[in-house]
């Protein structure tokens, strides 16, 4: 019996996949960057990362492309997602965290730990409520929304790789993203609305945010420059120069954890993996450079280009995804907002002990949930000169993103008995 080959995608050519997903991105983002009409009112309701998602999604449904047969996501993986990582950190400035002071550090900590206790608060939960949810591969799942609200996209898509996330569980997992992601933003700026009374009621000191504002506005005014074009190839250099570093020397570590005996079980947490040594190594790499003369490259615009390679990196992602999955497990939906609750609870309790303004708790939960993409509009809402402080707790979530992730992903590996 002759068994019916799979039909072609009206477009095979991964050049020609690659331009269709480019127009894709160009659409979507023209749209976002319209001030009023109908692009403005559609997008002040669905976040631009949603489409950038769905329509290669809806393609790759439909036939239009083969998401699973090309050779474009690897691509990105193996070279966008580590390049975006150095970028994100290439801008932290860890003498301006600093200078945030405690607190700002403190409730960006804690929303680290809220997002790590929420997953292991919400699969249990679960597990009483509708175990179904949680059964089988779920908390493979759960590590890439995991990486999300700690770091980003980038961590997303490294902990998708680290543990083996099937596409459809990580599509299903991005819809969660973005649904709870944010409804929580949007709470974020409704308290913002009414800071003064959120500050009384946390009794809060709120001195130190006019000086905070004069600080980062001067900060803001000293960075930025016009990027000229011996800065956009120092950008690719520092980017593409350190991910084939990290390939070059994951190659020999992972050799050398794979030739250990075999009851060291460095297995068993994902060492052996290359992708994962490549993606520690870059933002490794990213770290350092941060404390050198590289860092003034963020001025030139390092991170916005990172941004770039990282939808590229999404929109690969998403043609992947088989939509009609989607609706298999409404309840990952119930999850997600449990997960969310127990990261609010946490940051308003531990806010109301340590008298932190609102701005630090609304900012540090954003930069952890939302990272460099939303972060800064929830700082603005409280003052524009004070969106680059979103930034750079972002870069920090960036950098502790993978990390955070992974341990909470074997620690679910084990309440799930896989």
């Amino acid at each position: 019996m002759t068994v019916a080959a799979a039909p072609q995608a009206f477009i095979s050519n991964d050049a020609a996949v690659l331009g269709l997903l480019a127009i894709i991105l160009g659409f979507v983002f023209w749209g976002a960057s319209r001030e009023r009409g109908l692009w403005k009112k559609f997008y002040a309701v669905v976040p631009a990362i949603l489409p950038c998602y769905l329509l290669p999604a809806i393609a790759n449904s439909f036939g239009l492309i083969d998401g699973a047969g090309s050779g474009l996501y690897p691509m990105a993986r193996d070279y966008l997602l580590p390049a975006s990582l150095v970028l994100f950190c290439l801008s932290m400035d860890i003498g301006g965290i600093a200078k945030l002071g405690p607190k700002a550090l403190i409730m960006f900590l804690t929303g680290t730990v809220g997002v790590m206790l929420g997953a292991l608060v919400s699969f249990t939960a679960m597990g009483v409520i509708h175990p179904e949810t949680v059964a089988g591969e779920t908390w493979r799942g759960m590590t890439t929304l995991t990486g999300s609200w700690i770091g980003g996209g980038a961590n997303q898509a490294a902990m998708k790789e680290v543990f083996e996330v099937d596409a459809t569980l990580f599509g299903q997992f991005a819809a969660v993203d973005v649904i709870v992601g944010y409804l929580w933003m949007a709470t974020l700026l409704f308290m913002a609305s009414r800071a003064e009374a959120w500050d009384r009621w946390l009794k809060a000191d709120t001195s130190a945010i006019e000086t905070l504002k004069q600080r980062m506005a001067s900060y803001q005014a000293q960075h930025a420059r016009i990027a000229s074009t011996t800065d956009l190839v120092m950008i690719f250099a520092v980017a593409i120069g350190a991910t084939g570093l990290a390939h070059f020397l994951a190659e020999p570590l992972v050799a050398w954890i794979k030739s250990l005996p075999l009851e060291w079980r460095l297995q068993d947490y994902s060492l052996d993996s290359r992708f994962f040594w490549i993606v520690v190594i870059a933002t490794t790499i990213g770290i350092v450079a941060s404390l050198t003369r590289a860092r003034e490259l963020e001025g030139a615009g390092a991170s916005k280009i990172g941004t770039v390679f990282l939808y590229v990196l999404i929109a690969t992602i998403g043609m992947q995804m088989d939509l009609k999955a989607l609706a298999d497990k409404p309840f990952l939906l119930l999850l997600g907002l449990i997960w969310i609750s127990v990261h609010a609870g946490l940051m308003l309790l531990v806010a109301r002990l340590i008298r932190a303004p609102l701005f630090f708790m609304a900012v540090g939960s954003q930069a952890n949930i939302g990272a460099a993409a939303s972060a800064p509009v929830v700082a603005s809402a409280f003052h524009p000169a004070l969106a680059p402080v979103g930034v750079l707790l972002a870069v920090l979530g960036y950098v502790l993103g993978t990390y955070c992730a992974y341990l909470t992903g074997l620690m679910l590996q084990a309440m799930a008995g896989g």
